[in-house]
């Protein structure tokens, strides 16, 4: 299995002291740049967060597309768009345009999303759950018309009296190969299954919104093996991919351990608790000695069974600092659990 690592940021903006990203044009910016130099050092993916009515990256395709246009090798994601918030035609142009500027490199996540500070804010942007519908349906039948459109589907009815006949058509552009480029964001074991079976890669993040008990990176690797066999259940004619989340952070400098010194002893551990109501578990950071945290990380069970690995970054610390942090790991941490740097290599 060839591993990749990668950048995932939230893109966090707040005008308070020590912020390098006190607007929203600094964190849009500074993502570029980060996705700049990331592909000098090496890493072979920077994706972003996508989250609304807060002060993160919430308009995802106008940033890729940047991103793109600033880059020529490594792979542009998103963990994840919210597709309660999507309208599905309009997603598939803006997702095949950027994907042409990119040359075939976007790597979209998608899902019902995550809790946020909105009450149904979903309806806010004009999408409603059909009767007998829950949000999350709402959500996967978005998923479901955006996949078709970026498949080629007809999705409208021609005007004859424009056309001179009646045919189907499909939107425009179309980008070849982005369906294959689709995840689903994934917190347990019964959705990977649904995922498998889908035939959308896997992504999964530093929460699963389950516990049995066991070690967070046990569980996600079962959640892993579950969406595998499904995968080959249902016949799917490529090789499935599988990202997951870690929060890594090397310690080698002092600024480093006035930062996240005492985090190390805070979240050297999963955590467990309600969210949303439901019994979930948390995954530990791995902070320290850069060689104490591959060790880690080498051993972690997920991070074996994945092919991807997001390093989600403090973007508010600015650009020099995140390329410093992935510098270090691309050194001195990645190749503990089998990545090797491939300046070659395309999506």
């Amino acid at each position: 299995m060839n591993k990749r690592i990668g950048f995932l940021s939230f893109g966090h903006y707040q005008d308070v002291p020590g912020s390098a990203t006190p607007t929203a044009r600094e964190a849009l910016v500074q993502s570029i740049e980060l996705a700049e130099a990331a592909e000098e050092i090496g890493i072979d993916v920077a994706a972003v967060r996508v989250h609304h009515y807060v002060r993160q990256l919430a308009s995802p395709f106008p940033l890729l597309a940047a991103m793109a246009a600033r880059t020529s090798r490594i792979e542009l994601g998103t963990g994840v768009i919210d597709m309660r918030y999507e309208n599905p035609l309009s997603m598939a142009e803006q997702a095949a345009a950027a994907d042409l500027i990119s040359a075939g490199r976007l790597q979209l996540g998608v899902s019902r999303g995550s809790p946020e500070p909105a009450l149904r804010g979903w309806e806010a942007f004009g999408h409603l759950p059909a009767d007998g519908e829950s949000d999350a349906d709402l959500a996967r039948r978005h998923t479901e018309e955006f996949r078709a459109a970026i498949a080629g589907a007809d999705v409208a009815r021609s005007d004859p009296k424009m056309t001179g006949w009646s045919h189907g058509l499909p939107i425009e552009p179309q980008s070849p190969g982005l369906g294959d480029r689709i995840w689903w964001g994934s917190g347990t074991r019964a959705t990977a299954a649904w995922t498998g079976e889908q035939g959308m890669n896997l992504m999964s993040s530093t929460l699963l919104t389950e516990d049995t008990g066991v070690p967070f990176d046990e569980l996600q690797a079962e959640q892993i093996a579950v969406y595998r066999r499904a995968w080959a259940d249902a016949g799917h004619d490529r090789e499935p991919r599988v990202s997951i989340s870690r929060s890594v952070i090397p310690i080698t400098t002092d600024e480093d351990r006035r930062y996240f010194g005492v985090r190390a002893q805070a979240d050297g551990g999963d955590q467990v608790g309600l969210l949303d109501g439901v019994q979930s578990r948390f995954g530990k950071s791995y902070i320290g000695e850069p060689d104490v945290i591959a060790a880690q990380l080498a051993a972690d069970a997920a991070v074996q069974a994945a092919d991807t690995v997001l390093l989600t970054v403090p973007n508010q610390l600015g650009v020099e600092y995140n390329a410093r942090l992935l510098q270090t790991v691309a050194e001195h941490v990645a190749p503990a659990f089998g990545w090797e740097a491939d300046l070659t290599r395309t999506a």
